[in-house]
């Protein structure tokens, strides 16, 4: 498989297949309809009822929970719409729309995102296409002081002017008021793209970026060797910011990379796992990190040797340092990982496993840093194609609350609530 023919489609999702998708299923992956204990899942009804798909989730600092996602139009533009859901609330409020445009980079992998900052501001990023090339594109962030009502204008979290490929972008609000945003730059490979070649003249860069009092204060590269096309994961712990994402060896081994930003400097990129996967093309499956003071765990997807597998690794201090990995997955995973670290000991973590004969299935489990497992649940059928997207996760007082996409025509989201008990 060649690099070109593994790149992201920016079209929106179609119907892979008729797939049969009631309500939420609750049931343990053994095939029976009891839970794991400590752990529930209840379907939440969502608020977007058009085409709609790339969900994302986000907690807030009051204890409640922003989804934003895209909605396809009539008119052929796409809107990026959102709705909160407040604490102790089941229904979310109603939707409110942060932009519409026909020039919208919309793709299964690669979706915008809302944060609540310390203050109460609404934080969006979105894609926006900067040329005529397929994937050339920038990243717009943009803020709300109003609850969403108005809009301050867009920054770029990475040099402007370049048309090329800027985005996989995790934002992350600090406890000031402000927010941390790491992203893929392909800004140097169009810099250095020689005239008249297809390809980059540099490889793609991890690239960090500072929001600050209404726009984007600080732009750095920490990393110039990265995978092109894998989404960033972006985490804070007591002592300072931990970064994850896959990294890129000049004989192409994509294993997972860290970086931590502490006392106010970057540390030099590190390989958070030695898998060896070594892969011509990006496979376009993302890590994710979650952290509780110190304690951080970091999960991933690798297939090295074609053995495909979902790997969860607990960090005691501040991801200095690592523990050995947890697989995580029941034999067949594609990988869309997401994790939340719910105290010092337990994570939730969820991926998408494949199915014979049934596709695939959103499915989620408890792990214990010691090791422990507990049995998975499947949250939801799911079709294991593109247009299925990535499930996303994100804590709430009592465990966490999931999103994901129904691929067809229309398209749609849907939720859960995961509910741990206490211990």
């Amino acid at each position: 498989m060649n690099l070109q023919l593994s790149r992201l489609r920016a079209v929106w999702p179609t119907r892979r297949g008729a797939l049969v998708l009631g309500a939420v299923v609750l049931a343990a992956c053994s095939g029976t309809n009891e839970l794991p204990p400590g752990l529930s899942l209840a379907p939440l009804a969502a608020p977007a009822l058009g085409d709609a798909a790339e969900p994302f989730v986000a907690s807030t600092p009051d204890g409640g929970v922003t989804l934003s996602w895209l909605e396809r139009q009539a008119d052929s533009s796409v809107a990026l719409r959102f709705a909160t859901l407040a604490p102790g609330d089941t229904s979310w409020s109603a939707p409110q729309e942060i932009l519409r445009r026909t020039d919208l980079f919309v793709n299964w992998a690669d979706f915008p995102s809302l944060v609540t900052l310390a203050d109460g501001t609404l934080l969006a990023h979105w894609l926006q296409r900067n040329g005529t090339g397929t994937y050339s594109y920038d990243v717009h962030l943009a803020a709300s002081t109003d609850g969403g009502r108005s809009w301050g204008p867009s920054a770029l979290p990475h040099p402007p002017g370049f048309a090329a490929e800027h985005g996989f972008v995790a934002v992350l609000p600090d406890p000031a008021g402000g927010a941390d945003v790491v992203l893929l730059d392909g800004s140097e490979g169009a810099r250095t793209r020689k005239p008249g070649a297809k390809e980059p003249g540099a490889p793609m860069q991890l690239g960090v970026a500072r929001w600050q009092g209404g726009t984007v204060a600080s732009r750095q590269i920490i990393d110039e060797r990265v995978c092109d096309c894998c989404q960033t994961a972006l985490a804070r712990t007591a002592q300072g910011l931990v970064a994850v994402y896959r990294d890129r060896s000049e004989d192409e081994i994509r294993d997972m990379g860290v970086v931590r930003f502490i006392d106010g400097a970057w540390t030099a990129p590190a390989r958070l796992h030695q898998d060896d996967w070594k892969i011509d093309y990006c496979p376009v499956n993302g890590p994710a990190v979650s952290a509780v003071g110190d304690t951080v765990a970091a999960i991933w997807f690798s297939a090295p040797n074609d053995s495909a597998r979902v790997q969860l690794l607990f960090s005691t201090d501040g991801g200095a340092t690592f523990g050995s990995p947890i697989r995580i997955d029941d034999g067949r995973p594609t990988g869309r990982v997401d994790v939340e670290l719910l105290d010092g000991d337990r994570a939730l973590v969820s991926w998408v496993e494949r199915v014979e004969g049934r596709g695939a299935e959103v499915r989620a489990r408890l792990v214990h840093r010691s090791g422990t497992i507990e049995p998975a649940v499947v949250v939801s059928p799911s079709s294991g194609t593109r247009s299925s997207g990535f499930p996303k996760m994100t804590r709430t007082a009592d465990g966490a609350v999931i999103a994901w996409t129904i691929p067809g025509t229309p398209s749609a989201i849907r939720l859960a609530r995961l509910t741990v008990g206490a211990r």
